[in-house]
């Protein structure tokens, strides 16, 4: 790295922190020093442990279960640096909370991604950057530079080999069409497109399917795997003559205990292709599960971000 007068700092909330020192070592840097605790209250206390006086501090964090105190402990974070007189803070957040909320889809209820991305904001990020966000419109919510990455070319080139020389890419959902067709097209593979109708808050169902899934084998993409109600969708393919045993790429792996089992009873689904966008503990390490580190994708933009370079070449609007 250069010499700058403001030095990069790579820092950790407690969501992450092998994510953090991955990309940490992938830029040749020390992981900064801090402290995160949680009092018997339930409250949050972080502390920086070094000095951050003019540096410019990148700190990751992404926002997954618990959603709430990994959200809060960032927004504190923000507040000790700007205390500790940092140069700028800029907000590594590869998976955005709430980010499922944001519109009113009915009467009176909250936008809350505007509301997290209000809050950012207000205490001092600079700038954020996540990873496949699930609605594009929050990008807009910002009133500071967002970078919208996405793990699309690194899922991508795990199926860049002979054996899905006959597959076909699969979207779940109309809403996940744009990201499907990048798919087939960076893959040379066709589209099938799945419609489905939501039954409730946590549950849909799959109408029909659009395309040509007639012997071949599926690849479902996805942005997140929670219930992995998605999982259910493969009947409809297998209906229409898929062939072959199912992968899926997913790029965070939230992974509810009601996906695992769907994994566990389904002997059509091969594998989970996933990021490290979030944490994988080993109690969600099912044999179908392989993950993929999305480290160096983040440690060049920040390289990027901080000498001054272009990144539009690395970010992929879908």
């Amino acid at each position: 790295m250069p010499e700058s007068y403001h030095p990069l700092r790579i820092f950790s909330g407690s969501a992450h922190p092998e994510l953090a020192q991955e990309i940490a070592c992938l830029l040749d840097v020390s992981l900064g020093k801090s402290t995160t605790r949680h009092l018997p209250d339930s409250e949050i206390h972080v502390m920086v442990d070094e000095v951050v006086r003019d540096q410019d501090i990148f700190i990751v964090q992404p926002c997954s279960a618990p959603v709430n105190d990994n959200l809060m402990e960032l927004l504190l974070y923000l507040d000790a640096f700007r205390r500790a007189s940092a140069h700028s803070v800029s907000v590594v957040i590869p998976y955005f909370p709430y980010a499922r909320q944001e519109r009113m889809a009915k009467g009176r209820e909250a936008i809350s991604a505007r509301v997290v991305a209000n809050m950012l904001e207000q205490q001092g990020a600079r700038r954020v950057i996540f990873v496949d966000i699930h609605s594009r419109a929050i990008q807009g919510f910002f009133n500071i530079p967002v970078d919208p990455l996405s793990a699309l070319p690194l899922l991508a080139d795990y199926f860049r080999k002979p054996e899905f020389a006959d597959a076909a890419i699969v979207s779940p959902d109309v809403g996940r069409a744009s990201m499907a067709g990048k798919y087939a097209e960076m893959l040379n593979l066709p589209l099938v497109v799945m419609h489905k109708r939501r039954t409730s808050f946590s549950a849909t169902e799959t109408t029909h399917v659009v395309g040509d899934i007639e012997g071949r084998r599926p690849i479902v993409i996805d942005d997140i795997m929670a219930g992995g109600s998605v999982l259910r969708q493969v009947d409809a393919l297998y209906e229409n003559g898929a062939q072959g045993k199912a992968y899926f790429a997913v790029t965070h792996p939230v992974l509810l205990p009601t996906a695992l089992q769907r994994l566990d009873a389904d002997d059509r689904i091969e594998k989970l292709v996933v990021t490290n966008t979030i944490p994988v503990p080993p109690e969600k390490r099912h044999p179908k599960i392989e993950v993929l580190s999305i480290a160096p994708l983040l440690a060049d933009i920040i390289q990027r971000i901080y000498r001054g370079q272009s990144i539009s070449e690395k970010l992929t609007l879908l």
